[in-house]
């Protein structure tokens, strides 16, 4: 089985992750802990406190070898697989196909510019199971936050690289050679760039 379950930021992802992880551990199973940018690298981290180590995904990782090379697995839990490659996804649904192994696969819905990422987008294409997140993040006016807005000098913004890392109280100089943030907002503060006043915002990987 590959279940893809997907959500905002603040939507609960990687603290599910690291739950589906330990309940199959403790049980016996044999599984790995897979992550891409996350903000503690190595390793899958939750916004409450709890992280595991975990393996890093880079852009030349083959997973279907990874498994080949660690026989017996039950199981993959991937967090941040909205950063992966098609490629990389679809040696996911490989592995359920011919090893019998279950993926628990957890990814952003879109990008700062209300885009599907492409590891989701082929994610919910060949995923046996399309979970969406059951907490629903909040803009800051009380709506469902359905888009996490990239803002750069506190300005939402809609152009740019699709990965760039911020943080919740960015101060250091980002990319753009301004500070970078990330904010939850609903689809028409997204869409009108206002952000609220006095409102911290949130990284991009994580939950």
């Amino acid at each position: 089985m590959l279940r893809f379950a997907f959500g905002t930021m603040g939507s609960g992802k990687s603290t599910v992750a690291l739950q589906i992880h330990h309940n199959l551990a403790s049980c016996g199973q044999k599984g790995l802990l897979l992550t891409q940018l996350d903000r503690d690298a190595a390793h899958v981290s939750s916004r409450l406190g709890v992280s595991a180590p975990a393996v890093e995904v880079g852009a030349d990782l083959d997973l279907y070898r990874l498994v080949v090379d660690h026989p017996g697995l039950d199981y993959l839990v991937c967090d941040e697989a909205q950063f992966y490659s098609e490629a990389q996804c679809d040696q996911l649904s490989r592995l359920v196909d011919d090893f019998g192994i279950d993926v628990y696969a957890f990814g952003l819905i879109t990008d700062f510019r209300g885009l599907l990422f492409e590891g989701t987008k082929r994610l919910l294409e060949v995923a046996d199971e399309r979970v969406p997140m059951q907490v629903e993040a909040r803009c800051w006016c009380g709506s469902r936050a359905t888009h996490n807005a990239r803002l750069v000098a506190g300005n939402v913004v809609y152009e740019g690289e699709v990965v760039v890392v911020g943080d919740t109280t960015p101060t250091d100089p980002g990319l753009f050679g301004d500070l970078v943030s990330y904010q939850l907002l609903c689809r028409r503060h997204w869409r009108t760039g206002e952000t609220g006043k006095d409102l911290g915002a949130r990284p991009p990987g994580g939950s």
